[in-house]
Parts: structure tokens; sequence; C-alpha cells
């Protein structure tokens, strides 16, 4: 059984990271990506430790508009975001340790400007 994590949109996207406190990851994915199973995987087994984590995921297929304006070119596309804003795209393998890290250092790091 996948852990399922809420679905954002076009019309929906913007308004509720804004409202989302403290870290939200948002991971770009489609149905048949095996790589994205993976990362959502990666991500599932994290969520318990991270509580304080917020995850969402964007259908990649079904949101072009979303794809495009993050400029998703390879599935999955996974992006930080801090106090409900645009911090960093993260570029990690799907191991949880690795993602761990990733967002530890990239949290470290002055914001990134949002696609």
């Amino acid at each position: 059984m996948r852990m399922r994590f809420p679905v954002l949109t076009q019309f929906d996207f913007h308004h509720r990271l804004a409202e989302t406190p403290g870290t939200a990851l948002v991971l770009f994915t489609a149905p048949g990506c095996g790589a994205c199973r993976r990362m959502r995987a990666a991500l599932a087994a994290l969520a318990p430790e991270h509580p304080e984590w917020r995850i969402f995921e964007v259908d990649a297929g079904q949101d072009l508009a979303l794809t495009r304006e993050f400029e998703v070119f390879h599935l999955p596309g996974l992006f930080l975001y801090r106090g409900g804003r645009y911090h960093a795209a993260l570029e990690v393998a799907s191991i949880p340790a690795r993602v761990e890290a990733a967002v530890d250092a990239l949290s470290a790091q002055p914001p990134e400007e949002a696609p």
C-alpha cells in the first residue's frame, strides 16, 4: 500500500503552499513513473520521522501548466518550500537519508529565485 500525499493542482498550488508553515516538499510525479514511485517511497519513509514536513504531489501529466512553470523536464521533480515560499529544487537520489540531508543542507542556504 502506498502512502498518499495531498495533491496540488494549478488552481490551488500557490494558495495552499503560501498557507503552509515550515517545510513543504512538492513532488511532481506521474502514474507510470518508476523513479517517481521510488521517490514517493523515500518520502513516505521520512514522513513519520519528520511530522513537521508537509509533503504534496502534483500529477505532472494532468497539470501541464505547473509542470512547465517549474521547468520539470524529467520526473520526478522535487521542490522545497519554507514558510510558504519557494526555497529550492532538490536534485537527489531517492534514498531517504540523502533526501533528508539535501533538505537540511538547502534549508540552511538562502532561498533561490522561484522558477
